[in-house]
């Protein structure tokens, strides 16, 4: 019996089409098909995730009570308040600040997005201290030095009080010059000592 090309001819282009459809199947399931789908899914995992947070500076790090002493806006002793801060005495006070002994002033904590802000330590109502401070521009706010770097605890009265960094990391190491040997190891002085080296950057 005589075959009829005609009738058969879409047959074998439709058996052709399932073979080629399979061979394609059977190539991407091979081993080498997997590299070249994973830079897709890596490559899609970025948008995916949230960006990373943006990075906050570090805080300036003092050597020494004379450069604290000189950046400082006003160098008071006084009493930590519920409410503020008494000033007793003013060691320094760059150009006319208006605060005079028996004020009381606004403290302002630091950025809590700084990345130091963590190891600081707080100002707690009736802890005595000496404070090396600057004003926030406009407002009768301050804040202290660098966090911790500012901030002197005095234990007594008179120029032989102990006066000692609130941090031993976060510390000055001297008073004119920087002792290596001392760093990270806190600081002490005499408030006497304090006064001198203010008035010396008046």
């Amino acid at each position: 019996m005589a075959v009829d090309h005609r009738r058969t001819r879409p047959f074998w282009a439709a058996a052709a089409a399932v073979l080629a459809a399979a061979a394609l199947s059977a190539c991407g399931s091979g081993d080498t098909a997997a590299p070249a789908a994973a830079p897709a899914t890596s490559a899609a995992a970025p948008t995916d995730a949230a960006p990373p947070p943006p990075a906050r500076g570090k805080l300036r790090g003092y050597g020494t009570v004379r450069q604290l002493s000189e950046t400082a806006d006003l160098v008071v002793r006084g009493a930590v308040e519920s409410a503020g801060f008494r000033v007793d005495e003013v060691l320094r006070a760059k150009g006319e600040s208006g605060v005079r002994p028996g004020a009381r002033i606004t403290l302002a904590s630091l950025d809590a997005g700084v990345a130091d802000m963590a190891h600081m330590s707080k100002l707690e109502a009736g802890q005595v201290v000496v404070l090396y401070l600057s004003q926030d521009p406009g407002t009768p706010t301050f804040r202290t030095l660098s966090g911790d770097f500012g901030v002197f605890d005095v234990t007594g009265s008179g120029d032989d009080a102990v006066a000692s960094t609130r941090s031993q990391a976060m510390a000055v190491s001297g008073l004119l010059a920087e002792d290596p040997a001392a760093s990270g190891h806190g600081f002490r002085t005499t408030l006497g000592q304090l006064r001198a080296v203010a008035a010396q950057v008046s």
